[in-house]
């Protein structure tokens, strides 16, 4: 690849085909994820990347080295990691005696930092110490949210639509039932975040629909509040905002209701009835010789005739 002016041009089909990959899209693809070390790490830490790893597999790049970054102070060395492996997502794990158990969670917009929380690890179960079955790699998982700050805090309500941006996985246009095997609940309560995993279980009913059952697979946090570093919200709308070729186009005079049926309005000209062709059949045509009630005359009628 060469730069001439700014304007990165390609050399062999390979190079090609990697800007291609790279240019912006109509339609969005699926988000991957970077988590990373950082310079000083304390077991739960490493552990609880490894498993947050295993949930986000294959769509996730894993750094084993150490990394000296601190994200809040300094986010340049992973604006540069965020453009080499073309993640928007990142996780960012650290261990210190100010900060212990440290776990950052970001996202990233046009490869800069918009927005990021800082999490701190009080209670930590990994997958290994649940001796259960886990669900397949690649699981598209299902979000709960429970808690009223979720709802009413500013803070908690930008750091669920990142959780929710972080472990949504592949977009679908529908889903099976068979298909919902892995269950992520978030709660918010008492200035604490409780994140579980579940595994779901479909057991006989005795009837079509399945009984359900949550079995706890791990990894299981309870996390607390430490910083946050949020976009302000002119950056947030550009980051929100939609091309034009995506954006469906509003049809005129079609609404839907509650229940989601489609009424529709039509504008005709005025009609004249008199000049309306209604179908013809036989058994309606007037027969020779027949008369009709209005044609037909009354006895006494043809005798008043006959006098005069």
């Amino acid at each position: 690849m060469t730069h001439l002016d700014g304007i990165v041009k390609a050399k062999t089909k390979r190079s090609k085909r990697f800007l291609e990959s790279r240019e912006p899209k109509l339609i969005e693809g699926l988000k991957s994820s970077m988590i990373i070390k950082g310079g000083n790490t304390s077991e739960t830490v490493s552990q609880a990347l490894k498993d947050v790893y295993a949930l986000k597999k294959p769509n996730a790049v894993l750094y084993k080295k150490k990394n000296m970054v601190r994200p809040f102070e300094d986010s340049t060395a992973l604006e540069f990691f965020s453009k080499k492996t073309d993640c928007s997502l990142f996780l960012f794990g650290s261990h210190n005696k100010k900060r212990p158990n440290n776990l950052i969670f970001g996202r990233m917009f046009d490869f800069h930092v918009l927005d990021m929380f800082e999490l701190g690890i009080e209670k930590f179960v990994s997958l290994k110490d649940v001796k259960k079955d886990k669900c397949p790699e690649g699981t598209k998982p299902l979000l709960v949210f429970a808690g009223e700050l979720f709802e009413t805090d500013r803070e908690h309500q930008r750091l669920r639509n990142l959780l929710t941006d972080f472990f949504c996985g592949p977009r679908v246009s529908a889903v099976r039932l068979a298909g919902l095997e892995h269950v992520l609940h978030f709660t918010a309560l008492e200035g604490k975040i409780y994140m579980r995993s579940y595994k779901v279980l479909l057991k006989k009913s005795g009837c079509r629909t399945p009984r359900i059952e949550l079995e706890d697979m791990g990894p299981s946090f309870d996390f607390v509040m430490r910083r946050s570093h949020m976009a302000s919200d002119d950056l947030y709308k550009t980051a929100h905002r939609q091309p034009r070729g995506v954006k469906p186009k509003k049809k005129k005079n079609i609404s839907h209701d509650a229940f989601g049926t489609r009424f529709g309005r039509l504008h005709m000209q005025k009609q004249n009835l008199d000049k309306l062709q209604t179908r013809k059949m036989k058994g309606l045509r007037k027969r020779r010789g027949e008369e009709t009630a209005d044609t037909a005359e009354t006895p006494e009628a043809k005798t008043q005739r006959t006098d005069e």
